[in-house]
């Protein structure tokens, strides 16, 4: 069998001839050919999407390397300098020597001027080479910066004719429409589109040249000209007063300006007339590109950005301290999302007819959980991630725990914990974005649609590891860790106007900012990672702004020393996800306060818990006793209304005092027991039934006391008997009234027990967590790439193996697949096994799709050749009437 490497001699050997011998690919494909496996796996590594489905060969690898959506995905997950670099590339010439790559990078070093002021002694505004510190970074940057580009297949070549993909090159290259961050306009030859060639002629007289017999010469004069530093240096040392300051507001863009063409004020005019501005428009003109590069020194680029911006600490905290804050924070979010659910259990609410929570339901539940309406949308998303909360599905529909919501509590507090943390990491839904608009006017609800934005995951790993990389204890500044993740990922930038509005009198013209000049702060990723820092406070993964240890757990890094800055936010496999998250609950469970059995009663009629409460304990304490504050100590109230609602639940008072003495680190203070057995006393004495409603008591008096009260006439009540009212409200509006008036009556049965009255948990049915929105397609395993790299190489051997000609008559229509009789077919495969050289088929699966293969055929008989193919690498058997025809190699022949 042929091995890899022996096929990849072969190809080669077979590409170089065709560039007449000299052996430098003169396509993608040609170069893809000569790369080896590992490196065809870095690319489809990068580049996932080139895998759906697997290219048949290398020629379809390059082609779908080279579409537009393809390269937009590479272009956008370039770093800011290979970026700049594939940029420097679309408006160098094609191909491109590397040294004048370089040379557009760092400029040529010999023009002075200071920057942004027109230049002295005829000297151009903005050319102000670059500190040697910097030229030397650049240049040390820029291999680099083409090795990515290269091994993304967004440019090829060798260093001596380097090429940038066509749709990369059309994507980056300046135009009206879409102007470049560069802010060169067009050349001289796409400016002067259109012009006449006696205008044409005009222009070389003025600008010193001699005359040509046609508009390319003509162009390629001028073009010659702006290029020649020592004749433009020349040619603008006679420029009049002003012209200079015209071309320094267009130097570095955008090369487009608003000016009279037809009446132009004299610096304009000089400039029009030696083809250093050239028309746009009646009102418009441009600066060449060739001028804009003299002025600009060389450089394509302004402030190029060969090193990732630093991280700097902002202020040190001591390990331990940062691991308890965000130990704190950790066992709040677990109460949180608790107290959340408490909530929704007992009045779930209504799902809006376009999905989502209401804006009231949302002002609600953040009253109750005593937060802004923003974090509280944060709990209620993540609670709907972790899938403890769904909508029911009813025709009231309402949004309630689900059942995961009762396995979650049965969980050690630090599991719980992993299990939210988890979801957070790889939920797509985006909380931050509620309250804002989508693009129709729409506001965005909590739980609503709309909300999943895909670069969420990727922007929260990459945040995280970036300050996993200052040292332990260490926060980084925000505004830092933005800078460096709008360097590693540049924010997309929109079309800006490509004619600006016109502002000086001077008739020079106006340019305001740059091409680039757009506020880094609004992009997606820089709102995402702000977020990201708030939320992960609120999570416990950070504390006091660092990371702490099981934090770093979380992420799979070592829980010691910083992590490598240039570490890649790399997804993660099932398997390393869930080791990761239990070594970080390991790390927190000791970490996590220990739940109290007791709490502190006061005279006061407060009961003071000094830290979490065991949950029995908590859960009765919630029913009896209103919360007043939260902190690290919860302070609860008892109240007549919270006595009565205990009662109501079925506890005696009896039971009432047993509890808090059981409980209570303190004597049962005398008020809160004479509360309770006050509130007990009057409970139950009046009975409301259903008649609609009644109202029965033993004592006459005190039912003549409520008809002569003048708040009981919304009630409607008149006298059955002397010991007994009737209502025409519901029983429990009737109930609602009279507690009201200060009475504690109590509801019956119809059969006059006491009814108890629990407020009842919902539940949904078993619902499923929502799926994250993938941001494009996942990343393949190293399983997956090494056969998708072997099944590309061996169609690119069936496809690109030299074979004899086949007669024109035996021939298909397009000439790809062979086409020979059965028993030309027949004995071609007999001949080939007893001689056991490969021969060239066509073959027509069971479907009808038609494919080319190498096979070697080992076996011929009972209409059946079993044979090795080189196109699967594996030992196959094809029926001989699927085979369309047979021809043998041409490097097996003779």
């Amino acid at each position: 069998m042929t091995s890899s490497r022996n096929r990849e001699a072969r190809v080669a050997a077979e590409t170089g001839p065709a560039d007449g011998g000299r052996g430098a690919p003169r396509t993608l494909a040609e170069e893809l050919r000569t790369r080896p496996d590992d490196a065809l796996a870095t690319l489809l590594r990068a580049r996932p999407d080139l895998l759906s489905p697997v290219p048949n060969d290398l020629t379809q690898l390059a082609t779908r390397a080279g579409t537009r959506a393809s390269v937009v995905r590479a272009v956008e997950r370039l770093d800011r300098f290979a970026l700049q670099t594939a940029e420097a590339l679309a408006v160098a010439p094609d191909p491109c020597p590397y040294e004048t790559l370089r040379d557009l990078m760092t400029g040529t070093g010999d023009q002075p001027g200071p920057d942004d002021q027109p230049g002295s002694g005829g000297e151009p505004a903005g050319a102000a080479s670059l500190p040697d510190g910097l030229r030397a970074r650049i240049a040390e940057e820029l291999p680099r910066a083409v090795a990515t580009l290269r091994r993304q297949a967004l440019v090829w070549g060798g260093d001596d004719k380097l090429r940038l993909v066509r749709t990369a090159r059309e994507l980056l290259t300046p135009s009206p429409g879409a102007p470049s961050p560069t802010g060169l306009g067009p050349t001289v030859q796409e400016a002067t589109a259109g012009t006449s060639p006696g205008r044409l002629q005009e222009l070389l007289a003025t600008a010193g040249l001699p005359p040509t017999h046609d508009p390319v010469t003509a162009v390629a004069a001028l073009a010659g000209l702006f290029g020649d530093r020592a004749r433009m240096a020349a040619l603008l040392a006679g420029a009049p007063e002003g012209a200079l300051a015209v071309l320094a507001k267009l130097v570095w863009g955008p090369p487009y300006g608003e000016v009279s063409v037809a009446a132009p004020s004299p610096p304009v005019a000089w400039l029009l007339e030696r083809g250093l501005l050239l028309p746009s428009g009646p009102r418009n003109v441009v600066l060449p590109r060739e001028v804009a590069l003299h002025l600009r020194g060389g450089r394509a680029h302004r402030a190029p950005e060969p090193l990732p911006p630093p991280l700097p600490p902002a202020a040190e905290h001591r390990p331990q301290a940062v691991d308890s804050t965000a130990a704190g924070q950790a066992f709040t979010a677990l109460d949180t999302v608790e107290e959340l659910m408490g909530q929704w259990e007992t009045a779930a609410p209504q799902v809006l007819r376009a999905g989502g929570l209401s804006v009231r339901d949302l002002k609600r539940t953040a009253a109750a959980l005593d937060v802004t309406e923003q974090t509280a949308a944060f709990w209620i998303e993540l609670a709907y991630a972790a899938g403890l909360l769904a909508s029911d599905g009813e025709t009231d529909e309402r949004y309630a725990p689900t059942p995961a919501y009762d396995d979650w509590l049965r969980l050690a507090p630090e599991e719980r914990w992993a299990g939210l943390v988890s979801a957070w990491l790889a939920a797509t839904r985006t909380a931050g974005l509620i309250g804002a608009r989508d693009a129709k006017g729409r506001t965005l609800a909590a739980l609503g649609p709309e909300l999943d934005r895909s670069p969420a995951p990727e922007v929260r790993r990459r945040l995280l590891t970036l300050l996993a990389a200052v040292p332990s204890g260490a926060s980084a500044d925000a505004d830092g860790l933005l800078a460096r993740l709008r360097w590693e990922r540049p924010p997309h930038r929109g079309a800006a106007p490509a004619v600006p509005a016109p502002s000086s009198p001077s008739g020079a013209g106006s340019v305001p900012g740059s091409a680039s000049s757009a506020s880094p702060g609004d992009d997606l990723r820089s709102r995402l990672a702000r977020w990201t820092l708030t939320e992960a406070e609120l999570l416990g993964v950070t504390g006091r702004g660092a990371l702490s240890s099981h934090g770093r757990a979380l992420l799979g890094l070592p829980p010691e020393g910083p992590a490598p800055a240039a570490a890649a936010a790399q997804p993660t496999t099932p398997a390393e996800t869930a080791t990761a998250t239990a070594n970080a609950a390991r790390l927190l469970a000791p970490l996590l306060p220990e739940p109290l059995d007791h709490v502190l009663l006061q005279a006061d009629l407060t009961a003071v818990a000094p830290g979490p409460l065991e949950r029995p304990l908590a859960e009765t304490l919630g029913v009896l006793a209103e919360v007043e504050s939260k902190g690290g100590a919860t302070v609860y109230r008892f109240t007549p209304a919270s006595v009565r609602r205990a009662l109501d639940a079925g506890r005696a008072a009896d039971d009432l005092h047993t509890f808090l003495t059981a409980h209570s680190r303190t004597p049962v203070p005398q008020p809160l027991a004479y509360l309770i057995d006050d509130v007990a006393r009057k409970h139950g004495h009046l009975r409301i039934g259903a008649a609609s409603a009644y109202v029965r008591c033993d004592d006459e008096a005190l039912l003549v006391e409520i008809l002569a009260d003048r708040r009981s006439a919304g009630l409607r009540l008149r006298r059955l008997a002397p010991t007994v009212l009737a209502s025409q409200a519901p029983p429990d509006a009737l109930l609602d009234g009279l507690r009201a008036m200060g009475y504690a009556p109590a509801a019956e049965s119809a059969e006059g027990d006491v009814l108890i009255t629990r407020a009842e948990a919902q539940r949904t049915p078993p619902r499923t967590a929502p799926t994250p929105v993938p941001d494009g397609p996942p990343r393949p395993d190293d399983t997956l790439l090494g056969a998708a790299v072997r099944a590309i190489r061996a169609g690119d051997l069936a496809a690109t193996a030299p074979h004899k000609p086949v007669p024109a008559a035996a021939g298909t229509a397009s000439g790809r697949l062979p086409r020979t009789t059965s028993a030309d077919t027949l004995a071609t495969m007999q001949a080939a096994a007893l001689t056991g050289s490969a021969v060239w088929i066509g073959y027509v699966n069971a479907d009808g799709a038609a494919s080319q293969r190498v096979i070697a055929p080992v076996r011929v008989e009972g209409g059946f050749v079993t044979a090795y193919d080189h196109t699967a690498d594996e030992v196959r058997t094809y029926p001989l009437h699927r085979i369309t025809g047979v021809a043998e190699l041409a490097d097996e022949a003779g």
